[in-house]
């Protein structure tokens, strides 16, 4: 795990650590290929510069964010905006992470993305990538 996640993940109360580690691992090795970083103050996995997955601590658990999540056709994913392709999943307990779920979240963050690393240059509009 990268080693700012970890100081990260670190700095939680006991069971949100859990969800955050948890994850993180999974993370890892489903998307070995991505690279993971500190990025906004949250821990982020990249493919070529574009962010795909995330998560944080928010007031209802831990927030576990996909940018083109939106776009994934899974029910158990809450899209709030029209904007942005992202959508979310909370976690109050490392016992709510449903590893196939996850695994299968994962595996469309790779085969369906929105060019966010260009949204800037882009003037806020997005691009289908795959």
């Amino acid at each position: 795990m990268n080693a700012e996640i970890q100081a990260y993940n670190d700095n939680m109360e006991l069971e949100d650590k859990k969800i955050c580690n948890a994850l993180a691992v999974q993370i890892d090795h489903l998307l070995g290929e991505a690279d993971s970083k500190i990025w906004h103050a949250h821990p982020v996995w990249f493919l070529d510069e574009n962010p795909i997955v995330g998560y944080s601590k928010q007031k209802d658990g831990i927030r576990l964010m996909f940018w083109s999540g939106a776009d994934f056709g899974e029910d158990d994913l809450i899209v709030k905006g029209k904007k942005f392709k992202d959508a979310s999943v909370f976690y109050t307990s490392v016992s709510e992470i449903d590893e196939g779920k996850l695994e299968r979240w994962l595996n469309k963050s790779r085969d369906i993305q929105w060019d966010y690393k260009n949204i800037v240059k882009r003037k806020g509009k997005l691009e289908r990538l795959k």
